[in-house]
């Protein structure tokens, strides 16, 4: 990868340091260049991984959201553990994405979660108990795998210890963006 030059950094340096956008000419007076010299600098940088985008007002440096870790668990537990399974997830900071068993004859069946407050957690308990619905895990006598996702693997390993201590089962989780995190 290409090193930056002084003047990129600077150019990098006063984007994120402006609340607004930052013409070209803007940015080239600043640096003592041309507003072409500054343009082909913001594709290079681009080119990079700088996520710095153009609006109508200038340029201005787009915040890199956290990349979130993605963990796979499989656990078992009651029926009636599972508002504790949940909550103790989200309440380390741990999203949960989806709920997935493998059943003997249908193979594979997923369902979709996105929890990842105890708001999210109660209004999936309450809609299972308004409609009667079971649980995926009543196929398969409890044994069911989650998708995660978190800023900290410490988050992930944090919420497995507090649900070992309850009596929930984990059979094994590992990183899904790191073979070399199973565990």
């Amino acid at each position: 990868m290409r090193e930056r030059t002084d003047r990129q950094r600077q150019l990098l340096s006063a984007l994120a340091d402006s609340p607004e956008p930052l013409t070209g000419s803007e940015l080239a007076q600043r640096c003592g260049v041309t507003r072409q010299v500054v343009v082909h600098d913001i594709a290079l940088l681009r080119a990079a991984g700088d996520n710095i985008l153009s609006t109508p007002r200038g340029y201005r440096l787009q915040p890199t959201e956290p990349k979130m870790g993605r963990y796979a668990v499989s656990v078992n537990h009651s029926p009636e553990m599972t508002e504790v399974e949940l909550n103790t997830f989200v309440d380390c900071g741990v999203q949960v994405v989806d709920v997935q068993v493998e059943h003997p004859v249908y193979g594979e069946l997923r369902g979709s979660l996105d929890l990842s407050s105890r708001r999210d957690v109660e209004m999936f308990m309450r809609r299972i108990r308004e409609d009667k619905a079971s649980l995926l895990s009543s196929l398969t006598a409890g044994t069911h795998m989650h998708n995660l996702s978190s800023l900290h693997r410490g988050d992930v390993e944090e919420a497995i210890r507090r649900l070992q201590a309850v009596g929930v089962v984990v059979y094994w989780w590992d990183s899904l963006d790191d073979a070399s995190d199973a565990h």
